[in-house]
């Protein structure tokens, strides 16, 4: 039985997943995701997540020019 969750249904997702949704690098992603008023950053401890709705809507309005 598969358990695992699609990514296109996740909440959040890791650096990894999020450079496979989105298609940017995962340096790249790390470099946004390390300022610290990153709006669509979930940190936990030293663990950085993806909130993929915010995620999805900053590239809407921000990299898709």
């Amino acid at each position: 039985m598969n358990t695992e969750v699609p990514i296109w249904e996740k909440s959040t997702l890791t650096i990894e997943e999020a450079a496979k949704y989105s298609n940017i690098g995962e340096n790249r992603l790390r470099i946004y995701a390390s300022d610290v008023n990153c709006p669509f950053v979930l940190r936990i401890g030293n663990k950085m997540l993806i909130k993929r709705r915010l995620f999805e809507k900053y590239i809407d309005e921000h990299l898709m020019m």
